[in-house]
């Protein structure tokens, strides 16, 4: 996502030389690419959840890293059924932590649990099977 935003370059060439290029498991790369494409294709709706749930802060201010990150776990919220909410509210901490500021674990945290409960409550979560609701 951060080669996409950054270069300005077609998807698909980024899919093609930072994703397929790697030496990972085919199944990794198509996540990796399903995750990029979905993030993509639904980036206003993602980040007008984002600017929603990020009081006191404007949109453009914030990290382009942190954005990128909230953007991917709104997205697996939405459009990616069969993963459990807190897991990647969890993993884009984590992820924060390696790549982005020192504080933007909790930022991050913050601004997606509001999202979540956001969804939850419009009844726009459509997750289904154990752990998946919470």
């Amino acid at each position: 996502m951060y080669a996409h935003e950054m270069s300005g370059n077609p998807l698909e060439s980024v899919i093609e030389n930072m994703i397929q290029s790697l030496n990972e498991d085919d199944k990794l790369k198509r996540f990796a690419v399903e995750l990029l494409r979905a993030s993509a294709e639904h980036k206003d709706e993602l980040e007008k959840l984002i600017v929603s749930r990020a009081q006191n802060w404007e949109f453009d201010r914030i990290a382009i890293l942190d954005k990128l990150i909230m953007r991917m776990a709104i997205c697996e919220f939405l459009h990616f059924e069969d993963i459990p909410p807190k897991v990647s509210i969890d993993e884009a901490i984590e992820i924060s932590k390696t790549y982005s500021t020192e504080k933007s674990g909790t930022f991050i945290n913050g601004v997606l649990d509001g999202v979540l409960n956001q969804l939850k409550g419009d009844g726009l979560l459509k997750k289904s099977g154990r752990g998946l609701n919470e």
